[in-house]
This record gives structure tokens, sequence and C-alpha cells, in this order.
């Protein structure tokens, strides 16, 4: 189990919890009207494929963009997208600079101490993604053995509290955890031969492998279940709408729809 203080994002994604399939009208019955008010949204625009820039346009695509739109459309509302870096997202969101934050991050009892979380979206269990030649070790167990193996994180993410405390010795500063300021660097990293593992979820780790065959694979069983959550600023009247939203998409198979374009038919096509 991923203790409280180890819990986090997740630059590692997903297996999917959340349930649901085709799109509702703007203010659905039912749903509160929030009267075209603009939600000033952020995210990070780093982690495929909840968010990131689409590589033809530059413009920001994903799960996450397609759900809180649909989300904002259900409410009757606006979204102005911003962006920012992950080690910045939660003390923004915090102190009302924007209204709601994204990046695949871990509901956890350490961050309820500063924002307030939506219900969860997503589901995340995180895998080991190594070279397609790796021989030295196939799981946690035996990477750990090694003397000099090294893992790519980015820091205060679930991948990094993941290799810390269910990979490695518990001790967030140990030498083999090698930190890069991208999800992507890290991976990058690992083709090039400059960490020895990345740890992300399972379907990343298939867009990854698909995205370079021959480079990568999985190796080991899953390392630990944690939910996603959008985060707001403390007694944010948003939470409850969103939350109602979200049960909606749940029920009526939008969530659903979402997850089978950007975790499969994406990954297929890319």
């Amino acid at each position: 189990m991923i203790t409280a203080v180890a819990s986090r994002l997740g630059r590692a994604l997903l297996t999917v919890l959340a349930v649901a399939g085709l799109s509702a009208p703007a203010s659905a019955a039912g749903l509160p009207d929030l009267q075209g008010r603009t939600i000033v949204a952020v995210t990070e625009n780093a982690y495929v494929p909840l968010n990131f820039a689409d590589p033809k346009t530059g413009q920001g695509i994903g799960w996450e963009y397609d759900a809180f739109n649909e989300i904002a459309k259900r409410l009757n509302a606006k979204v102005e997208w911003k962006l920012t870096s992950w080690d910045a997202m939660i003390q923004a969101v915090r102190d009302g600079e924007f209204d709601v934050g994204m990046d695949g991050i871990t509901i956890n009892d350490e961050r309820r101490q500063q924002v307030d979380f939506s219900d969860p979206y997503l589901t995340s269990e995180q895998f080991m993604l190594v070279r397609a030649d790796e021989t030295r070790f196939s799981d946690a167990e035996s990477f750990a053995g090694m003397a000099d193996g090294l893992v790519g994180a980015q820091p205060g993410t679930t991948n990094f509290y993941v290799a810390v405390y269910n990979v490695l010795d518990g001790n967030e500063a140990n030498p083999r955890i090698k930190l890069f300021e991208t999800f992507g660097a890290s991976v990058q990293a690992l083709k090039s031969g400059d960490v020895d593992t990345v740890l992300m979820d399972k379907v990343s780790a298939e867009g990854y492998i698909g995205a370079s065959p021959g480079a990568f694979k999985v190796i080991g069983g899953p390392l630990g279940t944690e939910d996603f959550g959008f985060i707001f600023k403390k007694g944010s009247d948003l939470v409850a709408p969103v939350n109602a939203a979200l049960a909606a998409m749940k029920a009526d198979g939008t969530l659903e729809a979402l997850n089978k374009k950007w975790f499969y038919d994406y990954k297929s096509q890319h």
C-alpha cells in the first residue's frame, strides 16, 4: 500500500474506474445552472493522454480537456484554460489563482488539507516500463536488489513516491532516483539508457510501447492503485456542481466513451 505521504499523482496512469457514454446538452436536467460563468482551469500539458499539446496544432488536448469541457457545457459554464508547472499547481489553486486544477492528481489526505477534491474520475495503477532488451531485473524486487539501477521520475508525483516507497527503501533522497522536470523527459532518458526504469500506468506504458516499437516493455505487476480528482480552492462552490456533472457523465456513458477515445483509440492511432 502507498502511504498517505507517498501517494500522488501520477505521472502514471491508469486503469479506469470511470464509466459513462453520450454527450448531454448544456445545463442538463437535474444539474446546477452556472448561468454562463467562466471557470478558469489549469493543467500542465505534459501528461499523455490526460493533457498535452497536439503535435500538429500546439493546442491543448486530452482526456481531462474533453471531460472538463463537457462538465462545463452541462453546467452552462465556460472554460478559460491556463497552463502552469506541476510543482506550482496545487499552491496556485489553493491561493485562488485558478478555479480548478487537473494533472492526474492523486486524491490523498495530505492534499485534502490544502485543497478540495472532486469525486474520483480515474484510477491509476503503476507499472515498471523498461527497455525492450532489459534482462538484469524482472520486477520491483529484483530491481531493488541491484546496486546501481536507476529509476527516472518527476519530483512530487505518484511515480516518484511509488519508486521511493514501493520499489526502493523509503528514502526520498535515494541517489538511485534520477529526477526530471517533465514526465516525457524521464521516458526519453529511459530510451537513451540514462535510467533503467520509469513507473507509469499500464495504458500509458502501452502507448509508449506502441509509439516506439521495439524500444520498451512492461515488467512485473501493479505497484499501487490511486484515484485521480480535480482540485479546487478550499470551500469552492464548484465542487458540488462538478461532482453532479461527473455522476451524470458516468451514468450516461460519456466517461466510458472518453476512456475509449483517449486510452485505446488514440493509442492505436499513434
